[in-house]
């Protein structure tokens, strides 16, 4: 398990020499694959194998991802029962209905390192976080959500994948997990 950092693209393969752009980040076993994808604006938990099998498996509908969102503004009650029954966002043009979800506000800042590059600062209104938990992964899915109710993700960060927390690993830290069978 590896805790991405904010921008910093979750794929192995590129037609871009990222070597020379990032340095040489990490050295991981040949066949290395992230399992599911964390845009470069997400943080958090993202899983690592070499095993397809386990990939599929993790990357089912059946098994829960945890997200932490920070948008902007004070959500309202209204907003977060519309994400819990699901809205429509865009999918590459298609009109898409996203499943049933838990959401709740966090009643505290969940206490995450400064992002690399300032957001914005207090001057420009409250925002709130809220957690999320998905049983499906479209592209850019919760910031479309957040959007669509009228509360754009600021941060977002995955904390959760079943029962693998992100915990206390920090930014760029990775910790060897063994076998994971959800």
């Amino acid at each position: 398990m590896l805790h991405k950092p904010y921008g910093i693209l979750s794929q192995f393969v590129s037609e871009h020499d990222w070597k020379q752009v990032l340095g040489v980040l990490y050295a991981f076993p040949e066949g290395t694959m992230p399992i599911g994808r964390l845009d470069e604006d997400s943080e958090g938990l993202l899983l690592l194998t070499t095993d397809g099998v386990q990939s599929e498996r993790v990357r089912a509908k059946s098994l829960e991802k945890e997200y932490y969102a920070q948008v902007d503004g004070r959500i309202t009650a209204e907003a977060v029962e519309l994400l819990k029954q699901g809205v429509d966002i865009g999918i590459r043009g298609v009109k898409y209905r996203t499943r049933p979800c838990k959401v709740e506000i966090l009643q505290s800042d969940p206490g995450f390192a400064p992002r690399t590059r300032k957001i914005r600062d207090d001057r420009h209104g409250p925002t709130t976080w809220i957690s999320i938990t998905l049983s499906e992964g479209k592209n850019r899915q919760i910031r479309k959500m957040t959007a669509a109710v009228g509360f754009p993700t600021l941060r977002l960060f995955r904390v959760r994948i079943g029962d693998l927390e992100l915990g206390d690993l920090k930014p760029g830290e990775v910790r060897e997990t063994g076998p994971f069978v959800p």
